[in-house]
């Protein structure tokens, strides 16, 4: 990872050791050798069989990290198997997807679960990303966090890697939402994506978009969706400094898409999903991790294989409270990401009989947080959260 700041984003600092948390900077920091050690960073991750980072790399042989790989292939899965049982790539399909993940024979991978499927049988999807179970809004129940480790080189130390399974509350069991739309299907699955080839997360792209070609490939060798290829048509989301996002957006509904993969952001997701869902197209985040976009209006057509930061904040929060600290400030960007999650870790954090002595929202787009950063360290707290993106590095 070189000299970057926390890869994987929001960081708390401990003592001036850090712990962090999900999307996150791939900015060049030009810290000094050892500045960054004891950062604990966490972020969603299982931990990946050799099988499946061997196949990413057959894709994309410069791949340098696996964020969100699992979640991208499993979400195109999962898209693909609800068509194949709801015979159709119109908007039907999307009242399939939540089953296709619980309450019926479990498979873990297309080929397996398609040959159930066209044997009528109801079938429970556990992918690359771990046991995957929706709730009526169409996000997991359960996530696994892996929490990581910078050594002297600032770099993650991947032998301390550990990992944490946070589970929602019994209230967020909720009944399925019904789909709406009337969009009609030409009988040929077409995938489109709004994923980060530029921007602030746009180290994050390299595997999102390997998964990706991948997941096609494996269901196209596996014999297509509806007796065709799955076609794919590829496009860069940007970040929410861009229109980026719109443009590939129009482009992917002009070309009639069935479902469109995306975004990183949760903040670009809210950009479109209006557009999106009122075309009656299925948007599918791999990364997005707003807590309100749980809630959303959406017809029924959004769908996330990323926890929400309800689960990731109070994972965060454990942390922060396991290590002692009672007096706590948090730093967070100014986005559905950043005011979500830092609202979620203080709760937990106070909830844990700590206190948070200093929150501050910032702009992202600033070029400087001296401010910011010298009321913080006014409070003299024993741990900093800091929830960002490539502007952390600053």
């Amino acid at each position: 990872m070189h000299t970057k700041f926390a890869r994987r984003g929001a960081a708390l600092i401990v003592g001036f050791a850090l712990v962090g948390s999900a999307c996150g900077s791939s900015g060049g920091s030009k810290s000094k050798t050892g500045a960054l050690q004891g950062f604990k960073g966490t972020t969603p991750l299982v931990k990946l069989g050799d099988d499946f980072k061997n196949k990413l790399k057959a894709v994309d042989p410069n791949l340098k990290d696996y964020n969100y790989a699992a979640e991208t292939y499993d979400a195109i899965v999962i898209i693909a198997l609800a068509a194949e049982e709801a015979k159709t790539d119109g908007v039907e399909y999307a009242s399939k997807i939540i089953g296709i993940t619980k309450g019926g024979e479990k498979c873990t991978d297309f080929k397996a679960c398609d040959a159930l499927v066209k044997a009528g049988k109801d079938i429970d999807y556990d992918g690359v990303s771990g046991p995957i179970e929706f709730n009526g809004n169409g996000e997991p129940l359960q996530a696994s966090y892996g929490v990581q480790i910078m050594d002297a080189k600032n770099r993650i130390d991947d032998a301390k890697t550990t990992f944490k399974l946070a589970k929602a509350a019994a209230s967020a069991a909720v009944p399925d939402v019904k789909v709406e739309g009337t969009r009609k299907g030409d009988g040929q699955l077409k995938i489109g994506s709004i994923l980060p080839q530029t921007g602030s997360l746009a180290f994050l792209g390299p595997p999102e978009f390997a998964a990706f070609d991948l997941a096609i490939k494996d269901i196209n060798d596996a014999g297509g969706v509806l007796g065709k290829p799955v076609l794919a048509s590829k496009g860069d989301s940007g970040d929410a400094t861009t229109d980026t996002v719109n443009q590939t957006t129009d482009r992917l509904i002009g070309e009639n898409v069935d479902a469109i993969i995306g975004a990183a952001s949760s903040g670009v997701s809210l950009k479109v999903i209006d557009k999106i869902t009122g075309a009656g197209i299925v948007q599918f985040s791999p990364a997005n991790t707003s807590d309100k976009l749980s809630t959303y209006a959406d017809k029924g057509l959004y769908f996330r294989t990323a926890p929400p930061d309800v689960l990731q904040g109070g994972v965060i929060a454990d942390i922060v409270n396991a290590d002692g600290n009672k007096n706590v400030a948090i730093i967070a960007r100014n986005d559905a990401y950043g005011t979500g999650l830092a609202g979620v870790v203080s709760k937990g954090v106070t909830d844990g009989g700590g206190k948070v002595v200093v929150q501050k929202i910032y702009d992202e787009k600033a070029e400087k947080f001296n401010t910011e950063v010298n009321e913080i360290t006014a409070a003299k707290p024993d741990a900093i959260v800091v929830i960002g993106f490539d502007e952390s590095s600053k």
